[in-house]
């Protein structure tokens, strides 16, 4: 990763992030998680066939997951985009809070971000979308400053959706706290949603380099503790630290003193 130029760095960090969450959500539907059924269930289809159906969908993702470790390519980058929002929107649709479809902007915004350091998404050849993607990327100032905005975007999505369910005390956030041996998981809850909020309105803001650090470390960390299935829930939410730390990296590449607020695209950022 040393050799790696920063402009790589992103790139490579966003095609991990894409790879972790859709191998982790296939897991899901490898063991077949129950929920799952509730989201089967927004298209009228039973318990019985969701179970049926789960380990298909399940390889289906892991497949793509580790074509974007392989050969990955804009084709399928897009369609994990879709997919992505697809799944994510099941959650509201089945009776869910919008704080969990919020939360998961790193599952859409990962791909898409990642799309958008290979050049966008402007119309292209059919070969170009099924061809490699370009590992020796080369960042240019436009392009940056758009990976740079989305970026934002999707953290404080997934920052303030995190909080969001603290402050609402989602259950199985409580059952965390509990089990880490939190006297009053209410009150933790309260106050880990407090922090994230106001994460998520830095990173929105002004995302200085070493307070995203501590965001990047306390995501990575904080996805740690689900009392099920813990590697799978910490795989999945690859997209979360694929965003942030992305941000991070891009957010170094621009010039001392550069104002990243308010959004706007800009040519007096570094173009190597």
């Amino acid at each position: 990763m040393r050799s790696l130029t920063n402009d790589q760095k992103i790139y490579q960090t966003l095609r991990l992030a894409v790879a972790m969450c859709f191998i982790g959500h296939g897991c899901f539907g490898i063991i077949t998680k129950q929920i799952w059924c509730n989201y089967f269930g927004v298209f009228g289809i039973g318990k019985e066939m969701a179970y049926t159906l789960m380990p298909y969908v399940g390889i289906v993702d892991i497949l793509m997951g580790v074509s974007m470790l392989v050969y990955p390519t804009r084709a399928i980058a897009a369609w994990l985009v879709v997919w992505g929002l697809a799944t994510a929107s099941m959650r509201p649709l089945s009776g869910e809070p919008f704080a969990e479809f919020i939360e998961r902007a790193g599952n859409y915004g990962a791909p898409f971000a990642l799309l958008l350091v290979q050049g966008g998404w402007f119309p292209l050849g059919k070969k170009q979308w099924l061809a490699r993607m370009d590992d020796n990327v080369s960042i240019n100032a436009e392009t940056l400053a758009k990976v740079i905005t989305w970026l934002r975007l999707f953290a404080f999505l997934l920052l303030i959706g995190h909080g969001w369910l603290n402050l609402i005390q989602k259950q199985g956030l409580l059952n965390q706290y509990h089990a880490l041996g939190f006297g009053d998981p209410a009150k933790t809850a309260q106050f880990v949603g407090l922090f994230e909020v106001l994460a998520a309105l830095t990173v929105l803001i002004r995302p200085f380099k070493n307070i995203l650090l501590v965001f990047i470390i306390w995501k990575i960390s904080s996805e740690l503790f689900y009392p099920k299935y813990e590697m799978f829930e910490w795989i999945e939410r690859g997209g979360s630290y694929g965003v942030l730390l992305a941000l991070w990296l891009a957010v170094k590449k621009a010039p001392a003193g550069y104002i990243l607020w308010p959004f706007k695209h800009t040519s007096h950022l570094r173009a190597s």
